[in-house]
């Protein structure tokens, strides 16, 4: 769940408890950039599928690849589940379903960096709504000026593209406020992992109505099964791996930097060029966001 949708753990956000050695800090770091090549590569592999199966293909597989590892490792409890708990499970599941399908369906149209530049904005939006602070405000305002620059009008922009991105922002943004609400319901990862699956099974007849319109071929299938893997399976798995070794705040640091990496791997690896003012528009949302995180971590620690 994640910028591509990966599940977050529950409390993923706390600090270590004891300092990791530098061996230990420099696996942290590699994992995470592992992580988020992975997470970027898998949305980049997922689209070479848009010609047979269409971007709904492609996320349903995806919503399955999910399903399938969260629910293994964290073996959610349904039955035991209250009518209190199920309620954010299961708006959790159709913005999950949502957010991936109007990313991949963004992608399609607009391109990878851009897709991802625009939806990371709804985490910068949660990040700055309650902020007082000078610094946040001129941080928004980059941001802001980083979107704008994205979707000035030009003869070949793609408006329904750019509001598919803007939603895939909305469906973020609602994913963390409703994952948090989760986190404090549900035990663990139960509640992603049950929300997860909810989704899956609202994408079956999706699946179903694809195969039956445009048989799918066993390449195309591959590259939407690797793109759950990639997105979804070995980002989560990772950041278990790294938040025992990384502090909070580098690992948010990190995020920052996706839709770079986003951008790169559209350019390297699909032929995405981007223009100056596209890529000036990305580091002003990356940029955004770095300064905003330095500061909240400065105030904290008195600095």
């Amino acid at each position: 769940m994640r910028a591509d949708a990966t599940a977050v753990p529950a409390g993923r956000a706390a600090e270590p408890l004891s300092p990791e050695p530098p061996r230990g800090r420099l696996a942290g770091v590699a994992t995470m950039v592992g992580s988020g090549l992975s997470n970027q590569t898998g949305a980049a592999i997922g689209s070479l599928a848009f010609p047979v199966l269409g971007p709904v293909g492609v996320v349903a597989v995806r919503q399955y690849v999910a399903a399938v590892v969260l629910t293994a490792v964290a073996r959610p409890r349904l039955r035991s589940l209250t009518g209190w708990q199920w309620r954010p499970v299961l708006g959790l599941a159709v913005v999950f379903g949502t957010m991936n399908l109007s990313l991949y369906t963004a992608i399609d149209r607009i391109g990878l960096g851009l897709a991802v530049t625009l939806e990371f904005l709804g985490p910068l939006a949660i990040a700055l709504g309650g902020a007082r602070r000078r610094v946040d405000a001129w941080c928004a305002v980059i941001a802001a000026a980083g979107a704008v620059t994205l979707m000035r009008p030009q003869p070949s922009t793609d408006y329904l593209g750019l509001g598919l991105g803007l939603l895939a922002a909305c469906c973020w943004a609602s994913y963390i406020l409703l994952n948090r609400t989760v986190g404090r319901r549900v035990p663990g990862a139960r509640g992603s992992a049950a929300a997860a699956l909810v989704s899956a099974v609202m994408f079956l007849p999706v699946g179903v109505a694809v195969v039956l319109r445009h048989p799918p071929t066993a390449g195309a299938v591959g590259c939407a099964v690797a793109a759950g893997v990639l997105s979804s399976a070995v980002p989560y798995l990772a950041d278990l791996f790294t938040l025992r070794r990384v502090p909070a705040r580098a690992f948010g640091l990190f995020m920052s930097v996706n839709p770079l990496l986003a951008a790169l791997v559209g350019w390297i690896g699909l032929g995405q060029g981007l223009g100056g003012p596209e890529w000036g528009a990305i580091a002003a949302v990356v940029s955004a966001n770095t300064v905003g995180m330095l500061a909240r971590d400065s105030r904290r620690t008195g600095a």
